[in-house]
C-alpha cells in the first residue's frame, strides 16, 4: 500500500489511541478525517487513471490480434503467389505483432493487480474513515466536558471556597444586625390596631378569671354543703 505510506498509524492503529495523545482532539479528528477524505480522493483518481489505461492497451491487444491475423492472411496469399520471400516477411510482421501482443498482455495483468490492490486500499480506507465520522461527534462531547470539568476545577483550586464562605458568614451577620436595629426601632411604638388588639385580649383575659372564679366558687360551695 505505498499510497497509503503516510497513513500507516491511521490505519494500523486505534483512532482513539492517537487523539488521546492530541493537545487538541477536535482539531486532531477533524485532521484525521480530512487526510482520510483527501486520500480517498487521491487513490480514486489513480484507480480512474488504471481504468483508463486498462482499456486503452485492450484496445490496442485486439488491435494487434487482427494485425497478427491479417498478416498471417497475407503470407497465405503470397504463397499461393509463389512468392516465398513475401510470405516470409509476412509472417516476420505477425511474429513482430504477437511479441507486441504477450508485452501489452503483461502490462494488462500488472494493471489488473493494482487495480485489485487499490480496491482493497479503498475499501480499507472508507472503512477508517466511516468509523471516525461516526465516533467524531461522541468524540467531540468527551472532549468538551473533559474541557468544562477541568475549567470548574481550575476555579475551586484559585479561589479559597472557605475564606469565600467565610465573608459569605460575615455579610448574613451584617444583614442580621441591620435588620435587628430596625425591629428595635418599632419597639414600644403601638399603632391604633395594637391598642385596640390589646383591649380585646385584656377582655379575653377578664372574662377567662371571671369564669375560673364562679368555677372555683362553686367548688367551694358544694363541698361545704357536703
Amino acid at each position: 500500500m505505498g499510497i497509503f505510506s503516510r497513513f500507516t498509524d491511521i490505519i494500523n492503529s486505534n483512532i482513539n489511541s492517537i487523539l488521546d495523545k492530541a493537545e487538541d482532539p477536535e482539531k486532531m479528528v477533524r485532521l484525521i478525517i480530512q487526510e482520510m477524505e483527501e486520500t480517498l480522493v487521491e487513490v480514486r483518481t489513480q484507480s480512474a487513471k488504471l481504468i483508463a489505461d486498462k482499456k486503452e492497451l485492450s484496445r490496442r491487444v485486439e488491435r494487434l490480434h487482427l494485425e497478427a491475423e491479417d498478416w498471417e492472411t497475407k503470407a497465405e496469399i503470397a504463397l499461393s503467389k509463389a512468392r516465398e520471400d513475401l510470405a516470409r516477411a509476412a509472417l516476420k510482421e505477425k511474429s513482430s505483432a504477437e511479441e507486441a501482443t504477450v508485452a501489452l498482455e503483461t502490462n494488462l495483468e500488472v494493471i489488473a493487480s493494482n487495480l485489485e490492490k487499490l480496491s482493497s486500499d479503498i475499501g480499507l480506507l472508507q472503512q477508517k474513515l466511516g468509523d471516525a465520522k461516526t465516533r467524531q461527534k461522541a468524540l467531540i462531547v468527551r472532549s468538551r466536558a473533559a474541557q468544562s470539568r477541568m475549567g470548574v476545577k481550575r476555579q475551586l483550586y484559585d479561589v479559597d471556597v472557605d475564606q469565600a464562605m467565610s465573608r459569605f458568614d460575615r455579610y448574613e451577620r451584617k444583614i442580621d444586625d441591620l435588620e435587628g436595629e430596625v425591629e428595635a426601632y418599632d419597639l414600644g411604638q403601638k399603632t391604633l390596631s395594637d391598642e385596640i388588639s390589646e383591649l380585646e385580649n385584656d377582655e379575653r383575659v377578664d372574662a377567662a378569671l371571671a369564669r375560673l372564679k364562679a368555677r372555683m366558687a362553686h367548688s367551694r360551695t358544694q363541698a361545704e354543703s357536703e
